[in-house]
């Protein structure tokens, strides 16, 4: 009798297991019918609010790409950005795409597919220091007041590279660049893209010293535990940077300025 009540203790837990591995976020995608994507809107040009409401931007085409190509809806959530890995772990969204450095410690939390994109920590610059400040290493100074964004790896590159400078750190990239643009913060610490883009629109309140001094690969974050999932994404990327649909996003977003209108 005890052998049987084993037997079928066993029977259970592998049933148990197999319906657990059945729901994978690829099959959940299947049935669902949409592919919901977590962002933090607001980061030029990765994801933006436009002015008639809809999201755009450089994952947000990625992501509708992606969800075409599987026949499903895609579905965007924005989230603020302290948060987007608690609501991926605890499935409010199937994938984070939105412009997410790959860390160590991140990586403790989340699976990164390979890097879609690098980039790197510059300085954004209040006007009244061009042409005196070259280079990160002068703003290394307790009279110098640097300005990050919570949560990202700004703050990272400042406490490492800045650490003798004031740090002020806000909620969002726009009260950051608006701090230096003001003239009440000295720099802003920010991922190079966002702070090429600030200077173009703001030519007369800032300047960009537009060499990055940290190597940031970004990468998609998934659940662990989702090989299926992890290698689906990863040759999803090998087959858009190879038929040429990746450079064309990548110019669209990055090698013109055209869409600056359409954001709030």
């Amino acid at each position: 009798m005890k052998k049987i009540l084993q037997v079928a203790a066993l029977s259970a837990s592998l049933f148990a297991a197999s319906s657990a591995m059945a729901d994978t976020t690829l099959q959940n995608i299947t049935k669902s019918g949409e592919l919901r994507v977590c962002f933090d809107a607001g980061y030029m040009p990765f994801e933006m609010k436009a002015k008639n409401g809809e999201f755009i931007g450089f994952d947000v085409d990625l992501g509708k790409m992606l969800a075409k190509s599987i026949d499903v809806k895609f579905t965007p959530v924005n989230t603020s950005w302290d948060g987007i890995i608690p609501a991926l772990i605890t499935n409010k969204c199937d994938v984070i795409m939105g412009g997410m450095t790959i860390t160590a410690k991140r990586n403790m939390q989340v699976n990164f597919t390979q890097p879609y994109v690098v980039i790197g920590q510059s300085i954004l610059l209040n006007a009244k220091h061009k042409g005196k400040i070259t280079s990160y290493r002068e703003l290394n100074d307790p009279k110098y007041t640097i300005a990050t964004k919570l949560g990202t790896t700004g703050i990272v590159a400042a406490d490492r590279f800045l650490p003798k400078a004031k740090q002020n750190k806000f909620e969002t990239t726009a009260d950051a660049a608006l701090e230096v643009s003001n003239g009440k913060a000295d720099a802003f610490v920010y991922d190079l893209p966002f702070n090429a883009i600030y200077t173009a629109q703001h030519e007369s309140e800032v300047t960009h010293l537009d060499t990055p001094f940290t190597f940031e690969p970004l990468g998609f974050a998934i659940r662990q535990g989702d090989p299926d999932f992890l290698n689906f994404l990863n040759n999803y990327l090998n087959q858009i940077k190879g038929d040429g649909s990746y450079d064309r996003i990548y110019d669209k977003w990055f090698k013109s300025a055209s869409w600056l209108d359409k954001v709030q």
